[in-house]
């Protein structure tokens, strides 16, 4: 099959935290090669007319979508996947529909409020909120991911709605980037992991913060992700086995992935974020509907301990944008509809995906 390979370089990223800037080290690209489909690398940025042109010379029958930023902002993102809209491309990940919805961090928790899900109260800078009884808050970027600016310098003692909606202004007026300051909830952090029609919920994955010394705030910061030479990412693991004790919370952070899932209509693959209070209660974080696909990413990890290997991770991604509604990515009548011999490498790798709410007591590899 042709595979055209969709990536960002780190200059359209400002996290710069590229996970596929050189496509000949890519691993989804390895992947790809190895399950004998012909990959087509097309870096990106906002010249959308030079990206239709590589496209159409291409003549991709799908693309693997690993855009993730554009014209240094992730708000962007979905500037590529509504080309491939207009093109009738079908791609891998989710619809620009939802890449457009949750694009805004403070928006998603708008909805997921009205919606009676859980998420931590919040303070804009030119909101009317004046959240109270707060003990600490958290700064955080609305609309880029990877923990973006994100480190112990983040947690705030200061809890006065004025002073935070001030320290927020000027946040904002030194970078240009729109931040909000989010309850902070001291405990446990997990990950739920989802792919697929139904969707398919992967093993959850706990941040262990176990080795992080007394006083440090236990928070997954832009060095725990990309810093490869700081103590945060080499001590925050994750864990994938539970005790019979938390099967109560892994069932119900399950349900409230699927909730968030069926809220802003998803599809594709997505992670979702949470805290767990000291009462046992979650909170909803984030909802990521472009999470990294690097071996080491949470999302990847996940997979792993359902039992794939990652070509076979690979593959199932693929094998779930092809089977997307045809009137959401494509039609026949479009040159770039693949025929219906698709000659997958490993066909029938997405009906292994059993790991639903209702099997939880699966914590461990499946």
């Amino acid at each position: 099959m042709r595979v055209a390979f969709l990536y960002n370089r780190s200059s359209e990223d400002p996290a710069m935290a590229a996970e596929d800037e050189v496509p000949s080290r890519s691993p989804v690209v390895e992947a790809l090669k190895h399950l004998d489909h012909r990959v087509t690398p097309i870096a990106c940025t906002l010249d959308l007319a030079a990206v239709r042109q590589r496209l159409m010379r291409a003549k991709p029958d799908i693309v693997f979508n690993r855009v993730e930023s554009l014209g240094g902002s992730d708000s962007l993102m979905a500037a590529i996947t509504l080309l491939l809209d207009a093109m009738k491309i079908p791609y891998t990940g989710n619809s620009s529909a939802a890449l457009v919805t949750t694009a805004s961090k403070t928006y998603v928790k708008e909805r997921l409020r009205e919606a009676g899900l859980p998420t931590p109260r919040w303070i804009e800078a030119d909101g009317d909120r004046a959240e109270t009884g707060i003990a600490k808050f958290i700064l955080k970027s609305v609309y880029e991911h990877a923990s973006f600016e994100l480190d112990e310098a983040s947690i705030l003692s200061e809890t006065d709605p004025e002073q935070i909606s001030a320290l927020l202004h000027e946040r904002e007026a030194a970078t240009g980037r729109a931040y909000f300051a989010e309850e902070f909830i001291d405990g446990r952090e997990f990950n739920l992991s989802l792919i697929g029609r139904g969707p398919r919920v992967l093993p959850p994955a706990e941040i262990d913060f176990s080795a992080f010394p007394r006083g440090k705030e236990h928070i997954v910061g832009r060095s725990a992700k990309c810093d490869q030479t700081s103590f945060e990412y080499h001590n925050t693991e994750r864990l994938f086995e539970f005790p019979a004790s938390d099967e109560p919370l892994l069932q119900r952070i399950s349900e409230l992935a699927m909730e968030c899932w069926r809220l802003f209509d998803l599809c594709g693959y997505a992670r979702v974020d949470f805290r767990i209070d000291s009462g046992n209660q979650p909170w909803i974080l984030e909802i990521n509907t472009n999470p990294c696909t690097s071996p080491d990413a949470g999302f990847m990890a996940a997979f792993e301990h359902a039992g794939f290997n990652y070509q076979e991770s690979v593959q199932v991604i693929l094998e779930t944008a092809m089977a997307r509604p045809k009137k959401i990515q494509t039609n026949k009548n479009s040159p770039y509809f693949p025929s219906e011999n698709l000659g997958l490498a490993a066909k029938s790798t997405s009906q292994r995906l059993d790991y639903q709410p209702d099997n939880l007591s699966h914590t461990g590899s499946s």
